[in-house]
């Protein structure tokens, strides 16, 4: 028999499958799931808890950002805000060895070759783990001209110190397994698994965050806010850690140290896709600084405003990310199996279904904005600055989707080079430009449209590369 469904639903379709013959009697469930479950299910079951684990980090930023708003106090805000680029670059050590792994195991699979699946997340565990630790041990060595960096001030740099403490010092290795076993737990297809996870720990940062940060609790502020991160980060790790003891005999993830291995094959299988994808985080860091330090020439009230618009843009700019990334062990897998055809359908499934999705978001955000900025901060400069940010922000939503979709494409093929052109382009060559230039033309608020305009171009482009894709897996199934 086939393992046991993660959900109720999965497990009356499985079982109308196999009425029907689409399953048979005693395959393995990946099996089902990547090679013989119809597109829309597949996608649902790979990318809702992929879209849940994806929104982690914003989530955690958005309710320390809710809760710290709440003191309605600019400068324990603008700490969030201005920690929060350090907190992004945890994604480069997550997408080197989360996206990198995480299609090495897929690929894999799609190849029988489970041997290199376990092989493969033995060394992304074990290397995520040591990037954590060097990473807290840099960020607190060299924390002074670090919070220069960022942006901070004299009012604002103790109260960033204190947040980047719990959530930097002490949090950066438990922040960055968090996610990279999420997405060695998604690649064999357990992607509800991985969404508990994560999601466990941001439910838990949700109640501890009042507590610690407000008057009637702790009062501890901003710092408040970075321990609930921590203690919810570790909370998470936890749930892997015993998950992957329950599942030990029937799963291929295995972070044995014994298993571990630099063969070169699993070094390079990783890094070609993983070391562009953490570049391209790192531009995005990049453009995030540079974009605060503007910001910041505006005074704190600026800052905590430019903040605000930010996350809450971020909600489905990460759930744009976290779509694209789901389907990648699916495209993955069909690549490599040759399966060509079933690739093509799951990629324009998932803009079919997305671009209206984000067309919509847009439309509520565009005539919402003053509400919604209402509801970080009741401050009336601070709605103002937050209200006009956010309409110029999200106009780039729907642009972003077929960026992004087009970035996990390529990750999931093995092209780390595209996707590595796609962040240079985006960050270097069109955003970064934008906002020196826009700042100059529109003071402040035309910040908030470089994005737009960088993604302008870079969707057009999405389009170009995937027709060129669907183009060549064309010729490869007239061929087969």
């Amino acid at each position: 028999m086939p393992n046991a469904p993660e959900t109720f639903h999965l497990w009356r379709r499985m079982k109308a499958w196999k009425r029907k013959g689409v399953v048979k009697l005693g395959e393995d469930q990946k099996i089902v799931l990547f090679e013989r479950m119809p597109v829309p299910s597949a996608f649902a079951k790979l990318a809702i808890p992929t879209v849940l684990s994806s929104l982690v980090m914003v989530l955690y930023n958005l309710a320390d950002t809710y809760f710290v708003g709440m003191l309605n106090n600019p400068v324990q805000n603008a700490a969030v805000t201005l920690a929060y680029p350090v907190l992004l670059a945890f994604n480069a050590v997550n997408n080197l060895f989360g996206v990198g792994t995480s299609s090495m195991m897929s690929r894999a699979l799609g190849r029988k070759d489970y041997d290199t699946v376990r092989r493969s997340s033995a060394f992304g565990f074990y290397c995520a783990l040591s990037c954590g630790l060097l990473f807290s041990l840099f960020c607190t060595i060299f924390k002074e001209p670090l919070l220069v960096l960022l942006g901070a001030n004299d009012a604002t740099a103790g109260a960033t110190s204190d947040y980047m403490r719990w959530t930097v010092s002490f949090g950066a290795a438990p922040a960055i397994l968090n996610v990279v076993m999420a997405y060695i737990v998604r690649s064999e297809g357990a992607a509800l698994h991985a969404s508990i996870g994560t999601m466990s720990g941001c439910g838990l940062n949700m109640i501890l965050d009042p507590i610690f940060i407000l008057p009637w609790g702790l009062n501890m502020g901003a710092a408040g806010a970075g321990l609930a991160t921590f203690l919810s980060n570790c909370f998470a790790c936890g749930y892997f850690f015993i998950l992957l003891y329950v599942k030990r005999k029937n799963t291929y993830v295995c972070i044995n140290p014994r298993k571990l291995s630099f063969k070169k094959e699993i070094v390079l299988g990783v890094c070609m896709v993983g070391v562009p994808a953490s570049i391209q985080n790192l531009l995005n860091v990049t453009g995030m600084t540079i974009l605060n330090n503007f910001a910041s020439a505006y005074g704190a009230d600026a800052v905590a405003a430019i903040g605000i618009a930010q996350k809450i843009n971020s909600v489905p700019f990460q759930i744009a990310l976290g779509v694209s990334q789901g389907v990648m062990p699916l495209v993955s897998y069909t690549y490599s199996s040759g399966n060509h055809r079933r690739m093509k359908d799951t990629i324009l499934f998932a803009m079919r279904l997305m671009l209206p999705a984000m067309l919509t978001v847009t439309a509520v955000y565009y005539f919402g904005a003053g509400g919604i900025v209402r509801l970080f901060m009741d401050n009336e400069i601070i709605v103002a600055h937050g209200t006009r940010y956010l309409r110029g922000l999200c106009l780039g939503l729907p642009l972003i989707y077929m960026d992004f979709l087009a970035v996990g494409v390529f990750q999931a093929l093995g092209l780390g080079g595209y996707a590595l052109m796609f962040a240079f382009m985006r960050k270097i060559i069109l955003e970064i430009p934008a906002i020196i230039l826009l700042n100059r033309l529109f003071p402040y608020y035309g910040l908030a449209y470089a994005q737009p305009f960088a993604e302008l171009i870079l969707s057009m482009a999405a389009v170009i590369m995937l027709r060129h894709i669907f183009k060549k897996s064309q010729e490869a199934l007239q061929k087969s």
